[in-house]
């Protein structure tokens, strides 16, 4: 794979090639209702993330105008995402807020390189079950997180470990704040129970739909930080805000701040730097894929490019920790909410940015009264809708590897990190891989009545079927037994061998050796291309001699007539 056909081509410039006022119109409207949605979440990703709510306010910004006007999907939106928060906040307690920038720099400098090497298809390769696995364990540590300001708990700090959590959680039950909790708990069943609701109210008001129409197109995460901000304000509750707990959210930018760097750390933050990579490749490639299903009916809508998507998204993490943003990818649920709001191009993307822009600018101060614990019950309902909690349901239609591979993904991913449980997870794969593949490959010898033609005496052939591969070339060892004389001939016939690896041609080139000490001889025949290749580049063909590697089984059998010195039946 190499970089020197690669260029730099973003999506935006050739949706702007026929660009109109009618997409403009349709892209504002998109890019307005995303920015309204993602206000909530980027605040709320922040302080999960254990950074300040204009950190996540800020990444969505700049994470958001990068993505989408470098980025190689026509409808993709980036910004802080859930699938961080757990990763973010353990890299903060462990090196601290500003080395988490470094690592989030050296993370952007990675994707861009994944995307320079045109790496982005294999992400792709990454088993469902690891993804399914590790998304289920990052919902579940999101959702844990969150009972201190979904209960009011009086706890300073909490820690990342996930039974640290647990023990603190409950030694601190006693501190609960029945007001944060109610807030929190009416806010979640309006957010659960808002489809419902809109759905009674088109049964009850059908001749009324106009009107309805408004309430539908306001998100219901705007909707509940709207109300439980009222409820603070009127009601005088005594919970914890965005005011009381970070002072409010600056009406402005944050300055340009340059972190020191040195290789020290570099080498120190290289491993979470990696995690942040991963992750968030993973997360924006699937992002975009989702798009492109979505936009499936649309007969102008290429799909994305998933290394120029990579590219974008590393810019995004390189600039962004420069005016104190966190990681930041492909965001699923802002980038539904673009494509049903009728989206037609990145522009929609970048006017999501520019909304966001204009919110900071004009009414920052009104967000000092935002509960935490409204905040709480949003985190609650993304962790709920971002794990595939079905999936476990289904654990009994699958294989053994596969269940064990996704719980041990889940649990490795709760209980200790998500590096550890992708490393693991992917590792489990690849032995089952490797196991699955070698249990299938066969050495069988042919059976007399499926021969075109009789063999001669000590002549032995053989079929193999599979891949001849490091973890099954140990097959080719049982064609000859330990202190008995070895067939005159073995013919090997290939034609159903898909693959052979450096290891296999090794177990070949052996068994010629054993062979030739006791004055046989081995013919090959019918390899296709990739083994026959291999074999030439091996000298495997010249030390048995071009003439004994032949195309079919009946020119095999032929040869091996003339090589005993017997005739071949006409």
């Amino acid at each position: 794979m190499s970089a020197i056909n690669f260029h730099f081509h973003p999506r935006l410039w050739d949706e702007l090639r026929d660009y109109n006022r009618r997409r403009f119109i349709q892209d504002l409207i998109a890019g307005f209702t995303v920015g309204i949605v993602a206000l909530p979440l980027a605040m709320a990703f922040g302080i999960a993330s254990g950074v300040t709510p204009e950190a996540g306010i800020f990444t969505a910004i700049l994470a958001g105008f990068f993505i989408s006007a470098l980025g190689g999907s026509r409808v993709q939106i980036g910004g802080p995402a859930g699938a961080f928060i757990i990763v973010v906040y353990g890299i903060i307690e462990k090196y601290g807020l500003a080395n988490l920038l470094i690592a989030t720099i050296i993370a952007g400098v990675i994707m861009v390189g994944m995307g320079l090497f045109k790496l982005g298809s294999l992400i792709r390769f990454i088993p469902v079950s690891i993804v399914i696995g590790f998304t289920n364990g990052i919902a579940v540590l999101i959702a844990v997180s969150q009972l201190k300001d979904f209960f009011g708990l009086r706890i300073s700090k909490m820690p990342g470990d996930f039974f640290a959590q647990i023990s603190v959680l409950a030694q601190q039950a006693h501190t609960i704040n029945v007001e944060a909790l109610g807030l929190a708990l009416v806010s979640l069943g309006i957010i659960f129970g808002w489809t419902r609701f809109l759905t009674f109210l088109d049964h009850r008001f059908r001749a009324q739909q106009r009107l309805l129409h408004p309430l539908k197109s306001i998100p219901i995460t705007v909707i509940v930080l709207v109300l439980g901000t009222l409820a603070v304000y009127v009601l005088g509750l005594h919970v914890e805000t965005i005011g009381s707990k970070f002072g409010g959210i600056p009406q402005g930018f944050p300055s340009f701040t340059l972190p020191t760097f040195s290789w020290v750390l570099v080498k120190q933050l290289f491993a979470p730097s990696l995690t942040i990579a991963l992750l968030g490749s993973i997360e924006s490639l699937l992002c975009a894929r989702v798009a492109d299903n979505l936009m499936a009916d649309d007969i102008d809508h290429q799909k994305h490019d998933p290394n120029q998507e990579l590219m974008a998204l590393g810019v995004a993490n390189i600039v962004t920790p420069f005016f104190g943003g966190i990681p930041s990818t492909g965001t699923i649920a802002r980038t539904v909410t673009n494509v049903r709001s009728g989206a037609t191009s990145p522009v929609a993307g970048i006017v999501h940015a520019l909304t966001l822009v204009v919110i900071v600018l004009v009414a920052a101060p009104l967000a000092a009264n935002i509960p935490l614990a409204t905040l709480a019950a949003i985190l609650m309902f993304v962790a709920y809708n971002m794990g595939e909690w079905r999936e476990f349901k289904k654990l009994g239609h699958f294989t053994m590897n596969y269940r064990i591979i996704l719980v041990g993904t889940f649990l490795l991913t709760v209980i200790l990190d998500l590096s550890v449980a992708v490393e693991v997870g992917l590792m489990l794969a690849c032995i089952f891989f490797i196991y699955r593949i070698s249990s299938i490959t066969t050495i069988d010898e042919i059976k007399p009545n499926v021969l075109p033609q009789p063999l001669p005496e000590h002549v032995k052939a053989y079929t193999i079927f599979g891949s001849l591969f490091f973890g099954a070339a140990d097959k080719l060892e049982s064609l000859i037994k330990p202190h008995q004389v070895p067939p005159k001939i073995i013919i090997l016939e290939l034609h159903q061998l898909i693959n052979m690896d450096t290891t296999g041609l090794d177990c070949l080139q052996n068994l010629h050796h054993q062979l030739a000490n006791h004055h046989s001889q081995l013919l090959v025949c019918g390899a296709n291309r990739q083994p026959l290749d291999l074999m030439k580049r091996g000298d495997f063909i010249d030390k048995i001699g071009a003439i004994n590697c032949l195309p079919t089984l009946n020119e095999a059998i032929a040869r091996a007539h003339t090589l005993c010195g017997t005739r071949a039946p006409e």
